[in-house]
């Protein structure tokens, strides 16, 4: 990655955090009006709209709030008051999430925050099985495609359960909870164990990287260890949950900015991800 190339893409994380503050975090996946960064074609949002009416929290987590605590008719200025737990909505993970004495945010370097990135599309594996365990095979199949997987890269798992995204829950109505499957309380698709440690040993997922997802999280509904989160949360690595308009990057060539608060003790944030389509 060029000079000129690293510098764009730090500054896109200082415009998302500073966007994030302003309550404006994420968007509609649209390019927007400003210039396209050198090297790239497009700009697009890989982030919901921090919207606590939309949101599907997860079970247990702090509720979210966002209320108006300043008004330009009232006060000079408008300011929003935001209420949330680290994990809300389109958010990273730090290693300290999962690992005792694991790097938190402030430990992390700008370039973790940047990084390659693929999109595996499993969607026609998911209408048969919502909880549909991303495998070996499947890894294997996507670089005899497409090629092999860049080193300390982003595997974005495109799985269109952000279709069902929104509050509404029931074991038997299709939510985001169980991937529109209208079938149990809690479902997903997400990697095994197997393929994590694969994308390990193969360095995809080396001393950088991250796996990304259009859902709660890469681990499937079924791992209630969340080993594959485990796994990945090791030394400068990411978990990116609840994506969104990966329909909208490149099967491979493309690069993801991570923005958003760094928190002291963060173990991750809500967060503001571009992606940059060549």
């Amino acid at each position: 990655m060029s000079r000129r190339t690293i510098a764009v893409a730090v500054a896109l994380v200082l415009t998302a955090s500073a966007a994030y503050l302003a309550g404006a975090a994420a968007g509609t996946g649209a390019a927007g009006s400003g210039s396209t960064p050198p090297g790239f074609s497009n700009v697009v949002f890989l982030s919901h709209v921090n919207n606590p009416k939309v949101i599907p929290g997860f079970p247990g987590d702090p509720v979210f709030s966002l209320a108006t605590a300043f008004t330009v008719a009232q006060d000079g200025y408008y300011l929003q008051y935001v209420k949330e737990g680290e994990h809300t909505g389109s958010h990273y993970s730090a290693p300290c999430h999962f690992h005792v004495h694991a790097r938190c945010a402030e430990d992390l370097a700008a370039g973790d925050f940047v990084l390659p990135a693929v999109v595996v599309d499993i969607r026609s594996k998911v209408a048969g099985d919502a909880n549909y365990h991303v495998t070996v095979a499947d890894l294997k199949a996507w670089q005899v495609a497409h090629g092999a997987f860049p080193t300390d890269a982003a595997v974005l798992l495109w799985t269109g359960c952000d279709k069902w995204w929104g509050p509404r829950t029931g074991a038997s109505v299709p939510t985001y909870y169980n991937c529109g499957s209208g079938h149990g309380s809690f479902r997903q698709p997400g990697f095994s164990k197997r393929a994590v440690l694969w994308l390990i040993s193969h360095g995809v997922l080396s001393k950088r990287g991250a796996l990304g997802t259009d859902t709660f999280g890469p681990d499937p509904g079924d791992d209630s260890k969340f080993l594959e989160t485990f796994l990945t949360l090791r030394r400068h690595r990411f978990t990116l949950e609840n994506l969104t308009n990966l329909g909208s990057m490149p099967t491979a060539g493309g690069w993801i900015v991570i923005g958003g608060p760094r928190n002291r003790h963060g173990s991750g944030a809500p967060s503001t991800i571009f992606g940059l389509v060549p």
